[in-house]
């Protein structure tokens, strides 16, 4: 199993330790991304990902080993502390430059078989609405299974943190773990994904962007195929007894 982290700001604090050790219980290779260290630029609304090509973002080539890396994990693992309430100013500029990626546009097949797993803390309040900010995008993307965690820490410092809290964490991680391990390699997209999918199916047959139009013609997905059974084939093939 592939695990990819990215972590919604560069320094090792209650959300890194959380998000850290629930990649170490799914016993994968694991993979960290630390914002804005390893991508700080900021989304500059020129539309290019849109309408020409994500290529043609100014940030292409910057942002490249961070796309390789979700594409390539089995599970995506997005974390951020709670900053006013959302995400971290350096996690949003990172999802606003996948625009491009959401069913509006053109998702990548990947994701329909992946798991992805959002995580917040706080001293206090705003967990659920920075899970969300993190949540949109990866359903947006399609992912398979999303699943939220998110706990008040009730401290600025996990050294800090008191010793039942971190047993009642672990307790949650571990029971997380085990549930993203028995999943893997069976998730479906759910009603609610599909049912998107097949609205934006619908926009695409008689669309008004060129390279999204394009983009799901060439996939086939205006016609029978689908980026989930394509996924169920495809492992099919490789172990045929399964």
């Amino acid at each position: 199993m592939k695990i990819t982290v990215i972590h919604g700001q560069s320094h090792k604090g209650s959300t890194y330790h959380i998000a850290h050790s629930l990649a170490e219980k799914l016993s994968g290779e694991i993979t960290e991304i630390f914002l804005p260290r390893d991508f700080g630029e900021f989304c500059v609304g020129c539309t290019s990902c849109f309408v020409e090509s994500e290529e043609k973002c100014p940030h292409y080539e910057k942002l490249l080993h961070i796309t390789n890396a979700i594409d390539e994990a089995d599970v995506l693992i997005l974390a951020s502390p709670v900053y006013v309430y959302h995400a971290t100013g350096a996690m949003k500029a990172l999802l606003d430059h996948y625009g491009w990626r959401w069913m509006v546009h053109r998702p990548e097949e990947k994701m329909f078989s992946k798991q992805a797993v959002c995580i917040s803390t706080a001293a206090g309040a705003g967990i659920k609405s920075t899970n969300r900010d993190m949540a949109d995008s990866a359903f947006w993307w399609g992912a398979a299974r999303i699943y939220t965690y998110g706990v008040a820490v009730a401290e600025t410092s996990w050294e800090r943190v008191s010793k039942q809290k971190k047993q009642r964490i672990e307790k949650k991680l571990s029971a997380l773990a085990k549930n993203i391990s028995k999943n893997q390699g069976r998730v479906k997209p759910s009603l609610k994904t599909k049912l998107f999918f097949s609205v934006m199916r619908q926009v695409q047959k008689h669309g008004f962007n060129k390279a999204d139009m394009d983009y799901w013609k060439g996939k086939g997905w205006t016609e029978k195929e689908r980026p989930w059974k394509k996924q169920r084939m495809s492992r099919s093939a490789r172990h045929p007894y399964v």
